[in-house]
């Protein structure tokens, strides 16, 4: 295909295909297949087996009797390498991977390499692992934060069959180094920062034959001790020796291991979720008919690589030519990164979220009087207009809206959330302020990700959407939270997973592969459901981390922490309970400022932030707007945190309360504030009994 042939292509690729005509071209489909079918709207329903099984099977109804496993428009793609070899036959003079960060380590405007630029680089680097004598099939971990050379290393594993490991930056060291003697991973590219971490147990790390520093220089690389037998080298050197020894493709099958994720947990040793290629070929190609990208999008990437969100994204993004564009490494410098490579798509969590709402809602708040007056009667026009599917005034976004669109370049046209459930007010203030689609979806790392997707148009809230077409859901009874697929008029349960997307299961543990997937296939994910009518997906509640009260009553904490995580001073919350009490208490971590600027509007003085959080005005102040965010999220009375205790310190990797995915490791923080628990149900029957605790 010569240059003018390849613009032709990417130009197409911005053009809707013309409707055909009912009745004209392919076949219809067969009028039988009705027998077994029950359109839902965005969902059709199935009986889990012909003869005897409920109907109770949901798929995506663009696809309702095929689960996708390839891309509809290019079925031969069937890995990762022959995705890869689509873009850069169809895009090679596109940009593809940008970066702010020149080589003397000072920051620019974003400098591009094509498609085809990234294409050589990635032969560079499979043939520099093959000129070392690495085998195929040999693990290769990757051990620092998202820039260009991550998506090459990547690309470089597709196309010579190794498998990726990623590896956590902000992983210890002996998580690291449990995994890298777990899968047996033979290289690990670093950056100088991570390989001193590597360096001081390297020993322990017996089966690591090669280390390669991405952006180190040959002359300061150090000496490993004789014992180890491990070289290291520069990752300049690397595509120096792969292009003085250029070697053929050794391209994988569909069925081939294509990464091992390690997803971190929030108790034990980390779990090796083993996803092939065609794995993540199916589930981008599932989502690809609810979510269209175009040559013309330009993405930021910033969440980590190490976890299956943005892995997938990056392979849905490329397929359709897209432009990536990497921050600089520094969350705090994200909105400067925004404003400068201005992109059309933006993905992020809840946790971003809802700190971009807080900041919006407290800056209205706090300029009051007329700007106050002005922005609410803006969003509630705009407000009314999408309800009632209309096209809002443009008027408001120019007096209002725009200035905050600003703020994450100002063309944004896409925003999606994962990770753990974005609030149904949080997602109306998104589409309301920043104007464009704003889409959440549901999934995780044992199913490839995405499981369901809103659709694009969507604008009701409340829900992750309908099942992608490579996958088909239902919902499992769970008696001792009384939920049941009978339940009226919403069927509720455990959510159940079936398809070509579902991982190969944890590498080496047949045990707890198994307890996740059961004989029929289907993968138990742990998280409550509910159908909405139309055959959307809403979460609802967690089966995983639930516990009794004295009481009898079930709670599941991670729903309530995600209601008062909207909180205005609540930066993290965990929430407690246990058989042996009847109510909940929550250990706070203060957002610093706006706990200061509430002292200074009521006089109170403090030498600290400490001894702020330990007056007791600020403990009932924050409990105030927890009880009031609790009743707007219609929490019942049980759900309640009765008492809290508020922290200076937030809960980080480093004090060892959280995950690598923010989530809270909750035995590590009941034996953390074992103290501050004991306190405050020590007051809590104070108070009820109206005498000290003997």
């Amino acid at each position: 295909m010569d240059a003018s042939q390849r613009r032709l292509r990417a130009v197409s690729a911005h053009l809707q295909p013309p409707a055909t005509a009912a009745g004209c071209g392919g076949l219809a489909a067969n009028p039988t297949a009705g027998e077994y079918v029950h359109a839902q709207g965005y969902s059709v329903v199935l009986p889990e087996k012909l003869q005897t099984g409920k109907w109770n099977v949901y798929r995506s109804a663009r696809s309702p009797l095929r689960l996708i496993s390839r891309y509809p428009d290019n079925p031969d793609i069937g890995t990762l390498h022959d995705n890869f070899a689509y873009a850069v036959e169809t895009f090679r003079d596109c940009r593809y991977l940008g970066t702010r960060i020149r080589a003397d380590g000072t920051i620019g405007e974003y400098k591009w390499m094509t498609y085809g630029e990234a294409s050589t680089s990635r032969t560079a680097v499979g043939s520099g692992l093959i000129y070392h004598g690495i085998p195929e099939g040999a693990r290769i971990g990757l051990y620092f934060i998202n820039r260009p050379e991550w998506i090459i290393i990547d690309h470089a594993c597709a196309s010579y069959s190794y498998v990726s490991v990623p590896l956590y930056d902000t992983l210890g060291p002996d998580a690291v180094q449990f995994i890298v003697n777990h899968a047996t991973v033979e290289v690990i590219f670093c950056v100088p920062q991570t390989l001193s971490i590597l360096l001081s147990f390297i020993a322990q790390m017996p089966c690591v034959r090669l280390i390669v520093v991405v952006g180190g220089h040959d002359a300061n690389m150090p000496s490993t001790p004789v014992t180890t037998r491990v070289q290291i080298i520069t990752y300049t050197r690397l595509l120096v020796q792969g292009k003085a020894s250029p070697q053929p493709f050794r391209p994988p099958k569909p069925e081939d291991v294509a990464t091992i994720c390690y997803t971190s947990g929030t108790t034990g040793t980390p779990k090796g979720a083993v996803l092939s290629h065609e794995n993540l070929i199916a589930n981008v190609a599932g989502s690809s008919l609810n979510i269209k990208f175009y040559p013309s999008d330009v993405y930021i990437s910033y969440l980590p690589l190490a976890h299956i969100y943005e892995r997938v994204n990056q392979v849905a993004l490329l397929h359709c030519g897209v432009a990536v564009g990497f921050y600089q490494g520094d969350n705090l410098k994200l909105m400067d990164d925004l404003a400068v490579l201005r992109p059309t798509v933006f993905a992020s969590v809840p946790r971003l979220y809802n700190r971009i709402y807080a900041a919006i809602t407290n800056a209205v708040k706090e300029s009051g009087g007329l700007k106050e007056k002005l922005f609410h009667s803006a969003y509630n026009a705009k407000r009314q207009a999408i309800i009632k599917g209309r096209n809002p005034s443009p008027m408001w976004d120019k007096l209002v809206f725009n200035k905050i669109k600003a703020r994450l370049g100002g063309r944004v046209r896409l925003m999606s959330s994962g990770a753990s459930p974005l609030s149904a007010d949080v997602m109306e203030f998104l589409r309301i302020c920043f104007g464009g689609e704003v889409i959440e979806g549901y999934g995780m790392t044992e199913t490839s990700c995405i499981v369901t997707a809103m659709d694009i148009g969507d604008t009701s809230i409340g829900h992750v959407g309908s099942p992608i077409s490579s996958c088909e859901v239902k919902l499992v009874d769970v008696p001792e939270m009384n939920y049941t697929s009978d339940d009226q008029p919403c069927p509720r349960g455990e959510i159940c997973v079936r398809g070509p997307t579902i991982f190969r299961g944890y590498y080496k543990d047949e045990v707890q592969t198994k307890e996740v997937i059961d004989e029929d296939g289907w993968l138990h994910t742990g998280d409550i459901g509910l159908w909405l009518p139309g055959g959307r997906l809403k979460i609802i509640d967690r089966k995983k981390n639930i516990f009794k009260l004295a009481q009898g009553e079930y709670i599941a904490p991670e729903k309530i922490e995600n209601v008062y995580a909207k909180c205005k001073f609540i930066a993290q919350c965990f929430i407690y309970g246990d058989s042996f009490n009847s109510s909940l208490v929550a250990i706070v971590a203060v957002e610093p400022e706006v706990l200061k600027a509430w002292a200074a509007s009521e006089g109170i003085q403090y030498e600290d932030l400490r001894q702020l959080c330990a007056d007791p005005r600020a403990r009932a102040a924050v409990l105030a707007d927890m009880d009031s965010i609790g009743k707007e999220a219609q929490l019942r009375g049980f759900e309640f945190a009765k008492a809290v205790t508020l922290v200076a310190e937030p809960f980080t990797l480093e004090n060892g309360l959280l995950t690598p995915t923010f989530k809270v490791k909750r035995p590590q923080a009941k034996a953390y504030f074992a103290k501050e628990i004991s306190d405050m149900y020590a007051e809590l029957q104070e108070t009820e009994t109206g005498r000290p605790k003997l």
